[in-house]
């Protein structure tokens, strides 16, 4: 077996302990000093800032889990080169206060270092994201409402 498709088996795994809320697995993937980064906007997600280290990330891990009651992905593509994995990701996630599903794609980039993931870096459509875990169109809100006829 070659490293890439050990990495992409590692990646796979990883998702899969999350799905099945297995929070100490997922960490054991995971160096001591893993850093976790999401390209979203903190301002209206928060718990989505930057993480160092794995009780940081066990932290929003936690809270991720404490607003959603259930998460799917789907990987149509993944990609490997050495101890880089690229994912492709459809994600759903089940809001715990009203059983709404929140739908988005994701870009993951993994980094491995001595069989582990040391690096988390997600890049999402954070516009769309926004939306839905808002529940509302926030296009007026970010051009003004008198921008209609633009």
């Amino acid at each position: 077996m070659t490293v890439e498709s050990l990495n992409k088996q590692r990646v796979l795994h990883l998702l899969d302990t999350i799905t099945r809320g297995d929070l100490e697995g997922s960490l054991a993937c995971c160096t001591d000093d893993v850093y976790f980064l999401t390209h979203a906007p903190i301002d209206v997600l928060t718990h989505m800032g930057p993480r160092h280290g794995k009780a940081e990330l066990r932290e929003f891990w936690q809270k991720v889990s404490s607003r959603y009651s259930e998460f799917r992905y789907k990987v149509p593509q993944i990609l490997a080169d050495g101890d880089e994995v690229a994912v492709y990701l459809h994600a759903h996630f089940k809001k715990r206060g009203n059983d709404r599903v929140v739908q988005f794609d994701m870009a993951v980039f993994y980094s491995f270092r001595n069989g582990q993931i040391a690096q988390i870096r997600e890049i999402i459509d954070s516009y769309d994201l926004v939306q839905q875990v808002l529940e509302r169109e926030i296009g007026p809100l970010i051009v003004g409402e008198e921008a209609d006829g633009l």
